[in-house]
């Protein structure tokens, strides 16, 4: 299963509140696509919509929704948000990835 961070779920429902949504009525889609550095690349977007097929993972304040194919590279992962001298951003921490590229948004398996 996917795991945020405190700290990454109040940044996301800030990002929310930008956009005029509200955890009510949107979820945190997360999953996996084709490209990128290493092959694999991250994605993130929000979504009204939830799929008979969808993994749905509820984290009290968020739903998190991970498709069926996304879930198997996904497993284990904890998303974290930094905010430091070394950078400011969303930070995925995947044990499934072998490899990863130098700015962190593309992995292989």
């Amino acid at each position: 299963m996917v795991t945020i961070t405190e700290r990454a779920i109040q940044q996301i429902v800030g990002l929310m509140e930008k956009e005029g949504i509200t955890p009510e009525t949107h979820n945190l889609r997360v999953g996996v696509v084709g490209g990128g550095c290493s092959g694999l690349s991250y994605q993130m977007k929000f979504d009204d919509n939830i799929d008979s097929s969808d993994t749905v993972v509820d984290l009290e304040s968020i739903k998190v929704i991970i498709n069926k194919l996304s879930l198997l590279y996904l497993a284990g992962t904890e998303l974290d948000y930094q905010d430091g001298l070394n950078g400011k951003g969303f930070e995925w921490n995947n044990p499934n990835s072998t490899r990863t590229c130098g700015c962190g948004e593309s992995f292989s398996v």
